[in-house]
């Protein structure tokens, strides 16, 4: 038992831990705020902060306004602004407009009624009120009401003796009417906004960066779970970084866009089934001079957009997510969710965001560029596995090939499920 203390305690300071004999030694409140952590992330990762998204990944906008001075711009635009409010908010507000509504007039048919004397003659014979049957504030709120809402009882109902309440009535027969085109519209919209139809547009978890036809390519996926399809969809992504420009002044959250295919009209989507978005890191791509490693240390966040029309109403609708730094890995494809049926394609949604491991090299798409224009061809590139990258320099497993050549084996074929060379630049 003592050999087994002595072999856990030279293993404990081997790695840097504090021997378990020391750690009894220590105050009660120290020992207990000592955290477990695993032996190995202590020693080599450093832990990372989390980063703050600029787009959540259901689409929502993390940015709050404050300190607007000019409130009264919303009051400009009040049809917008009701729409925008919360629903219970709204539900609130449709209800205390019509109650004040008929509040108000409720009062001034009592009001018109008092000073008539209807109140105090309504059981007399031969007196014509204006109101016959009003004989109360409760009864001038009622009839408010049966007015504006056109129920009619027949209980109650204005008579021809009565100009001023002809008057009123017509007023609030015509502020009725814009009080229940505003109110019906503004819920009519609410509970159609397009932006719930974006609920079932899908984006991947995860965007990958691998080679496509000899081009290194940033790839996300989208889908559309609908059969009800979006016409006219179009996608754009934007880089969200801080940058410092060359006068020393910085920009927080600074925007550049990422080129999916405007140029060549790729942004243009028939979302019928998922796709795989890809962007071409060349010259013009921000992502030009990364490596992966310089990628691991850089923070960014990628924001995609996706806009079109919804087929059944015809309104405009938007979907967006975004990608963090660490979101975005490398050396990695999409596995393949389309299969071909018995007379129909069929996607199966369990592998939308599933994505494989596959031949990369780690260096910057310049520095790809400029190997290729040296030698078009590349046998082989090295996996991002720390056991299989042996070489640096993925040109070297070509020598090792040869040298088994001429012992008389046969090359090892790998299969990751991609290809093991890119073909010829065309």
């Amino acid at each position: 038992m003592a050999g087994d203390s002595r072999v856990h305690m030279d293993h404990d300071m081997e790695i840097g831990v504090t021997p378990r004999e020391q750690v009894k030694k220590l105050p009660k409140h120290l020992r207990e705020a000592q955290i477990p952590t695993d032996r190995t992330h202590l020693i080599s990762d450093p832990v990372r902060k989390p980063r703050q998204r600029y787009v959540q990944k259901d689409g929502k906008c993390n940015v709050h306004h404050g300190n607007v001075q000019e409130t009264y711009r919303y009051l400009s635009d009040l049809f917008t602004t009701l729409v925008d409010l919360r629903w219970r908010l709204s539900f609130f507000i449709f209800t205390l407009v019509y109650v004040v509504n008929w509040l108000f007039f409720g009062f001034l048919w009592w009001l018109i009624a008092l000073i008539r004397g209807d109140l105090l003659h309504a059981d007399e014979e031969g007196w014509t009120p204006c109101v016959e049957n009003l004989n109360s504030f409760v009864s001038a709120f009622l009839f408010s009401i049966e007015t504006e809402t056109t129920i009619g009882y027949g209980y109650r109902v204005i008579t021809e003796k009565c100009p001023e309440g002809i008057i009123l009535l017509l007023v609030q027969a015509i502020l009725g009417s814009i009080v229940n085109a505003m109110m019906v519209g503004c819920m009519f919209v609410k509970i159609s906004q397009p932006k719930n139809r974006a609920e079932t547009l899908m984006f991947s978890h995860k965007a990958v960066i691998s080679v496509r036809d000899n081009k290194m390519c940033l790839m996300f996926r989208v889908g559309d779970l609908r059969n009800s399809h979006i016409v006219e969809a179009s996608i754009r992504a934007k880089l969200i970084r801080s940058q410092q420009t060359k006068e020393g002044e910085f920009i927080p959250l600074n925007q550049t866009d990422i080129n999916i295919g405007f140029d060549t009209g790729d942004d243009r989507l028939f979302l019928v089934s998922p796709l795989i978005i890809s962007h071409e890191i060349n010259e013009k791509s921000p992502f030009w001079e990364m490596s992966r490693a310089q990628m691991e240390k850089e923070e960014f966040e990628i924001v995609v957009i996706l806009e079109g029309m919804v087929e059944a109403t015809g309104m405009t609708c938007q979907a967006r997510s975004s990608y963090l730094d660490s979101e975005v890995l490398w050396g990695y494809r999409f596995t393949p969710v389309l299969s071909l049926e018995k007379g129909f394609y069929e996607v199966d949604y369990n592998n939308f965001h599933d994505i494989y491991e596959t031949n990369t090299p780690t260096y910057s798409a310049k520095e790809l560029s400029a190997r290729l224009k040296e030698s078009p061809l590349l046998p082989h590139l090295p996996l991002l596995s720390p056991d299989l990258r042996q070489h640096t320099d993925p040109f070297s497993t070509q020598t090792t090939q040869d040298e088994r050549e001429k012992d008389g084996e046969k090359p090892a074929e790998t299969n990751n499920g991609s290809a093991n060379r890119l073909e010829k630049n065309p």
